[in-house]
């Protein structure tokens, strides 16, 4: 069976809260010790190449601006060869204080993951959420899990094992 890659960036630790429940539900499912839990923080392209299934996580801060470590990873994805990889996304964001730019991360880093050939999984429906605008948003779906911890948190459990369930399916796992 193949690893998954878990790799993530938190500035406020939520971020790695989410991260550290996925890994756990995600083993639950194939076995303990299938999931590397690694933060993207002074990581190189070489360390999420050698992975064909991958969880990313990070939040969107403010008006869409990126997550400091991801935003500095850029330049090393934009040297991965994505195709046979199959990339499922999650992030955090407010969809009341920042509702035309929530979650927002997810969309731009998902855009380049299919630039560079890779297959997206884990997409999720935008119903029961409050939002104006993001560039996560395709139609009626995310292009992942899309997480409100500051205002919907009582979600977030429950969002979460759902998409945990969808994703491990998809990965053929």
């Amino acid at each position: 069976m193949a690893k998954v890659g878990l790799f993530y960036g938190t500035d406020t630790g939520n971020t790695e809260r989410v991260a550290k429940k996925v890994k756990e539900l995600v083993e639950a499912k194939i076995g303990s010790g299938e999931v590397d839990l690694l933060e993207i923080y002074k990581k190189t392209k070489d360390d999420m190449a050698k992975y064909d299934l991958l969880v990313l996580g990070m939040p969107t801060w403010y008006d869409g601006e990126l997550q400091g470590d991801w935003e500095s990873y850029i330049s090393e994805m934009e040297q991965i060869d994505f195709t046979s990889k199959k990339v499922a996304f999650f992030g955090l964001g407010d969809q009341y204080g920042y509702a035309s730019y929530f979650c927002d991360a997810l969309g731009l880093f998902a855009e380049l993951v299919e630039k560079k050939g890779g297959k997206l999984i884990g997409l999720t429906n935008v119903t029961g959420y409050e939002h104006d605008f993001s560039k996560a948003q395709r139609g009626e779906q995310f292009v992942g899990l899309c997480l409100d911890t500051d205002n919907q948190d009582d979600l977030t459990e429950q969002r979460t094992a759902q998409w945990v369930e969808q994703i491990v399916g998809e990965f053929g796992l």
